[in-house]
């Protein structure tokens, strides 16, 4: 668990936020040089997603959705806004969040809100989103900031809507990464917390075709 490899959790998150400023607000900053990997990621996550998008009588809205931890829109611009009407961005760095006004394009006359919040300290607006799309940020927060977090998601969704978490999963319990200051959980730790944030897990995948050096991705649907 976190408690054991954070110290200092008003460090951990002002080291984080440290990081994030000097980190160039492109698509490679967003994935730390991996940038050739976003139309494999993008197409994945929309294939995942589309499953609770399908006719039927328990499907996902397309009204409006959240990405967390947005950064300059990367998500935003090539998954949720051709799937939903409005979208919401939410990221603790303001220059990332200024960027995406700019990268976004015309399309991103669509998103209604951008928060500039780390997730520690953000409630989505009860009853508001469709999907609530988190990724590559859960190891920026303390298990217990995440569970947490993650109700106010829950009480964050509409009818049939859906919180998706995809992130790195580490082979064994909880590692620490001192130069971005998060840490990688292993499956068990995120199962637990999602349990513990009162979500039922609706599907889990693993991510296919990514680099061999870089940590196992998987992707939850919850609700």
């Amino acid at each position: 668990m976190t408690s054991k490899v954070v110290e200092n959790e008003l460090e951990f998150y002002s080291k984080a936020e440290k990081y994030w400023k000097d980190v160039p607000a492109t698509v490679d900053g967003m994935l730390g040089g991996y940038g050739h990997i976003s139309s494999i990621d993008i197409n994945s996550s929309r294939k995942f997603l589309q499953r609770f998008l399908r006719d039927g009588p328990n499907r996902t809205g397309t009204t409006r959705a959240l990405d967390c931890g947005a950064g300059i829109g990367r998500i935003t611009k090539r998954l949720l806004l051709p799937l939903f009407k409005t979208v919401d961005m939410v990221d603790v760095t303001e220059d990332f969040l200024t960027k995406a006004k700019s990268y976004l394009g015309e399309e991103g006359r669509r998103v209604r809100n951008y928060f500039c919040c780390g997730l520690q300290d953000f409630s989505p607006e009860p009853n508001s989103y469709d999907v609530i799309w988190i990724q590559w940020v859960i190891g920026h927060l303390t298990d217990n900031h995440l569970s947490d977090f993650l109700k106010r998601c829950r009480a964050g969704l509409r009818p049939n809507g859906i919180v998706v978490i995809k992130d790195n999963m580490a082979q064994e319990g909880v590692i620490m990464d001192d130069v971005d200051s998060s840490v990688c959980r292993d499956l068990d730790v995120v199962h637990k917390i999602i349990r513990r944030a009162g979500l039922h897990l609706l599907a889990e995948e693993r991510q296919e075709n990514f680099p061999d050096e870089i940590y196992h991705v998987y992707t939850f649907a919850m609700r």
